[in-house]
């Protein structure tokens, strides 16, 4: 399953979308990564909601809250991605909280997640410090956990990316999740020091939503994350949201190729 990951940073700059899983319905989350996947997605982040997603901005806050209301579960998603892989091999991650794969139990989650063929794991609220019994459950069946590293990190970057599988997520702003206007992190610098440490891709993320930005970041990275912004797409016109997030898609995913 890791290869999968590891082609996506092979051709060229990668563009990784995020979508909150449910919302507005699974069926339309579905339809939305057959479409991200043909606009061009090079991985796509799958969000497990959660009632109190703590990294989260108003606008992914507001999506878990409407995924849950919508009814969806984790046993959903999971049947979910099962449909999706008959379709497609595009890399899958899932990003949620430690207390949804607690509450799971964190081995039958692991076990699910990669039956099912998801790629990745995204732990927001995990500590590097408090990794270990997740990343060796993930280990055996197969699943990067991915590694997040802050302007705040410092000193702890490459430590945290000596042993990261996958790709390393590079948070561009402190705070939460959301849309800026401009990011003044000096990402070159958090990502020099993950390349000192590992040879591994690093992937930007938190603050992108224009195009102009995005090249900006894959300019100083191998790839950018986006995720508030797609958000704000499939709020405005849910159901009919997929050919929106399309052409958002195809837009950004242009725009780091041009380098």
């Amino acid at each position: 399953m890791i290869d999968r990951i590891k082609e996506a940073f092979e051709n060229g700059k990668a563009f990784i979308p995020f979508i909150t899983s449910g919302d507005p319905s699974l069926e339309t989350t579905e339809q939305l990564v057959y479409a991200m996947d043909d606009a061009g997605a090079d991985i796509i982040e799958l969000g497990v909601p959660f009632s109190d997603p703590t990294a989260e901005g108003p606008v992914i806050q507001a999506a878990n809250l409407r995924a849950l209301s919508a009814g969806t579960t984790t046993d959903k998603i999971f049947s979910m991605i099962a449909k999706i892989r008959q379709k497609t091999q595009i890399p899958l991650i899932l990003m949620t909280y430690a207390n949804v794969v607690y509450s799971y139990d964190t081995e039958l989650f692991l076990k699910k997640a990669a039956s099912v063929g998801v790629d990745g794991l995204i732990l927001a609220d995990v500590p590097y410090e408090e990794k270990e019994e997740f990343s060796d459950v993930c280990d055996e069946y197969g699943i990067c956990l991915i590694s997040m590293v802050a302007p705040t990190s410092k000193e702890r970057i490459k430590m945290i990316a000596k042993d990261a599988k996958g790709f390393v997520y590079c948070v561009s702003s402190l705070g939460v999740t959301g849309t800026r206007k401009e990011i003044k992190t000096d990402v070159s610098s958090m990502v020099k020091l993950v390349k000192e440490a590992n040879d591994i891709p690093c992937a930007i993320g938190f603050g992108i939503s224009m195009p102009e930005t995005a090249h900006e970041m894959a300019l100083q990275s191998d790839g950018a994350i986006v995720g508030s912004a797609i958000v704000k797409i499939c709020e405005k016109y849910g159901a009919e949201s997929v050919p929106y997030v399309a052409e958002y898609v195809k837009q950004m995913k242009e725009a780091i190729s041009k380098l």
